[in-house]
This record gives structure tokens, C-alpha cells and sequence, in this order.
């Protein structure tokens, strides 16, 4: 599983100065980072392209901001008791906390807010981030989602 900055885990590697402090900021707080790197992946990029290419760019941003994440995570799924396999891939998980789901699409709605909040509740997470790339400013197409928060 890849963790970390966007780098496998590296067995007795030093901790840095800034994943340290970072230890104690909350889930609400790394929104405003995640946020930060899809306004600017969209300053560089504008708007129009394949969601494929503002996740890539983002992966790019994410490790330059050096926050930890993983793509396209298998999120397994129980039903009364017993494992439906893998339910959903999610785009990004950032510091093992935060769900990212990207679009580049005209316009978001509710189902796309209802889809992000049953993975939240499969995956156990908390806080997602519903991105839409093709809305501007990005800013105007994000919108949080909560699981009991």
C-alpha cells in the first residue's frame, strides 16, 4: 500500500520536522491544504481537460505540499457481517483521513454528495471532499461532505 508522501514507507526513515507538527492538526485542517493544491492545479491547468489529468496534477501538488495520500484505494464493503469485496476505488485518500472524490464535469448534485457520503461510511472516514475541475473558480465546486463529524 503506498503511504507516506506519495512514496512507499521507508523502514526507519527519520520523521520530519513538519510531519511532526502536522501530527496534531485535525481533519477539518487539511482541507484547506487539499483545497489550496486543486486551486492551483486549476490556476495551471484551467478548466476543460479529463478529470485523469487534474488527478495527476494534483498527485504532483499533494507531494510538493508534502502532504501524505494514496489513489485510487480499494475500499472494501461488509453487509451484516460478511465482505462484499472491493465496493469503490476512491480517488484520493490524504493523511489517512480525508476522502477525495474529483470530477470535471459541468455540474455536481445531490447524488454526487449522497455517492461521496456512503463512502465515507463504508470507508470510515469522516470528512470528504467532493472536487469538481470544471466549475470557476474551483472553489465553487467543492463542496465538504461529513459522516458523523
Amino acid at each position: 500500500m503506498n503511504t507516506g508522501y506519495g512514496q512507499p514507507n521507508a523502514e526507519g526513515a527519520e520523521v520530519p520536522q513538519r510531519a511532526q507538527k502536522d501530527n496534531q492538526i485535525v481533519e477539518n485542517d487539511w482541507s484547506h491544504e487539499i483545497i489550496g493544491a486543486a486551486v492551483e492545479v486549476q490556476r495551471v491547468l484551467g478548466t476543460g481537460l479529463l478529470e485523469s489529468a487534474y488527478a495527476a496534477a494534483l498527485a504532483i501538488e499533494l507531494n510538493e505540499r508534502e502532504l501524505a495520500f494514496q489513489r485510487e484505494v480499494p475500499i472494501e464493503a461488509v453487509f451484516k457481517g460478511r465482505s462484499l469485496g472491493v465496493a469503490y476505488r476512491a480517488d484520493f485518500i490524504v493523511e489517512g483521513s480525508v476522502l477525495l472524490e474529483l470530477k470535471a464535469m459541468e455540474a455536481t448534485n445531490e447524488l454526487h454528495r449522497a455517492q461521496l457520503l456512503s463512502y465515507l461510511r463504508v470507508s470510515g472516514l469522516k470528512l470528504g471532499l467532493l472536487i469538481n475541475f470544471h466549475a470557476f473558480p474551483v472553489v465553487k465546486g467543492i463542496h465538504r461532505v461529513v459522516n458523523k463529524l
